[in-house]
């Protein structure tokens, strides 16, 4: 049969300052760049969605008819010409080749300028060229802001189980499974679905630890017998637009079981609310929390810049966490990676050893004025690394021109791309060994975890000035449900 596989994929904050253009896209901001035709298939071997779909298919009969994948960095909307230009390739392809079956990878939390629920309009233009009986299949990211119509217009959507995503290849073979029993014929799927109540915060979302790990350990106990796929989304809280939040569904040939497992997974999230939520440190607090621990420590405490990530639509350019470390005088500390072209453009033109005074960093949007000072030019690069790590061991990233720039004991690890420290290969490209440091500031909410909680004393989690507001309580609402509680146990939004 023929196959039409694609991939778009972005998560949008909308409260953040900054949209998604085409060339966004093209660069890929931290995943793969954007990939037409046949190339789409080297992405086959790379932890992500694809790259399981491409592996489950090697070997089988099938036509795959690859179009594009293309990701941008989380940000704000993603513009009305993007959107069309890439949702337009993939429809126009899908009318032309008549395919037997199509294989989405998609994020589940696309806002575009002009549409709400970027995914369920592209799964809805593409069913209304194949047809009702054509099956089509998605995988969806875990904080995916999963909506009726993505539900209604595909015959199964499935998502990841971990956060950090170790398992985005692993989810796209569980797509090709599930698609391959479309197309073999197999029983037909009831299917049944449950809102969340609450919103939970990005930071409280973690599968590593308690509520998400045993939330994940009860669906995978569920998952058996009737019930052929379980899935839970516990949401990105931070698109503005009435489905946020988050929801489980499932399929399987039982109507009755298949409702009676959906039922069960909600009453365990909504049984143990209050439990996602994590406290917070401020940035003072975290570096003076961080230094004490470090002082009986072998291996470094790290932070989490959380607001600033951009996995979630920050810049990576904030300051908070830089003037903490410089106010309480921290040793051998490293920040990174903070997002600043012009700085590190001025590193490379002055040299490996010289000083430079500079104002670095700073989101003017949010008041956050640039780093003023002077900095020791340790280490310049090209800033292109391959990812070592469990997150996207493989893939090929580049931050651009790159430096490290110190100033007292701290070391700053400035790119000239947008992306999250999710991988300790973000810190050696600009000749910073993550493990000789006594404390580590990453740009990075959860993904950081995968690769560095093997190094980590502990992990702190700091509210530094940044567009990805950690506590939902703290952004200014206007439409989402009303009747949804804007954090765990929190107040409800009345429209």
């Amino acid at each position: 049969m023929k196959i039409l596989i694609a991939g778009f994929q972005h998560e949008t904050n909308t409260f953040a300052p900054t949209k998604a253009d085409w060339e966004d896209f093209v660069q890929g901001g931290g995943m793969p760049c954007m990939t037409h035709g046949s190339d789409v298939l080297d992405l086959r071997g790379i932890n992500i969605p694809m790259g399981g779909f491409l592996e489950a298919m090697h070997g089988t009969p099938h036509e795959l008819i690859p179009v594009i994948w293309a990701s941008a960095c989380p940000s704000a909307d993603v513009t009305r010409d993007a959107f069309e230009r890439i949702a337009g390739k993939i429809v126009k392809a899908a009318s032309e080749k008549r395919p037997d079956a199509v294989y989405l990878d998609i994020h589940g939390a696309m806002v575009a300028e002009h549409v709400d629920d970027g995914e369920g309009e592209l799964v809805r233009r593409i069913r209304q060229v194949v047809g009702p009986k054509v099956p089509i299949v998605c995988s969806l990211d875990l904080h995916a802001n999963v909506t009726e119509l993505m539900l209604q217009q595909a015959d199964a959507l499935v998502a990841y189980r971990t956060y950090p995503h170790v398992d985005m290849d692993e989810t796209g073979v569980r797509a090709a499974e599930l698609l391959k029993m479309f197309m073999e014929g197999g029983n037909r799927l009831s299917m049944a679905w449950k809102r969340i109540p609450f919103l939970m915060p990005l930071h409280g979302q973690c599968t590593e630890m308690d509520p998400a790990k045993s939330t994940y350990e009860q669906l995978g106990l569920l998952e058996q017998g009737s019930i052929t796929s379980l899935s839970f989304a516990p949401g990105f809280p931070a698109a503005d637009f009435p489905e946020c939040g988050g929801v489980v569904w499932g399929y399987g040939t039982n109507k009755t079981e298949i409702e009676a497992a959906v039922d069960s997974l909600t009453n365990h999230v909504n049984e143990r609310e209050a439990d996602w939520w994590i406290d917070l440190y401020k940035p003072d607090e975290a570096v003076q929390e961080a230094m004490r621990q470090s002082k009986m420590a072998d291996r470094p405490v790290v932070i989490a810049d959380t607001q600033d990530n951009p996995g979630a639509g920050g810049n990576s350019n904030t300051t908070g966490m830089l003037r903490a470390l410089v106010k309480n005088q921290a040793q051998d500390a490293a920040l990174g990676v903070l997002f600043d072209p012009d700085a590190a453009k001025s590193a490379h033109n002055t040299g490996i050893g010289k000083t430079i005074t500079l104002g670095l960093g700073g989101e003017l949007a949010l008041g956050d004025q640039p780093f003023e000072g002077t900095f020791t030019i340790e280490h310049l690069s090209d800033g292109n690394l391959t990812v070592k790590g469990p997150m996207m061991r493989g893939a090929k990233i580049s931050l651009g021109p790159t430096a490290c720039l110190r100033i007292d004991g701290i070391r700053i690890v400035v790119g000239s791309s947008k992306v999250q420290m999710l991988d300790r290969e973000l810190y050696r490209v600009a000749g910073v060994e993550p493990e000789q440091m006594k404390i580590l500031v990453n740009k990075s909410s959860v993904h950081f975890r995968a690769d560095f909680s093997p190094i980590a004393h502990s992990i702190l989690v700091a509210e530094s000035p940044g567009p990805m507001i950690a506590d939902p309580i703290n952004l200014p609402w206007k439409r989402l449900t009303p009747g949804i509680r804007i954090r765990p146990n929190g107040p409800i939004f009345a429209g």
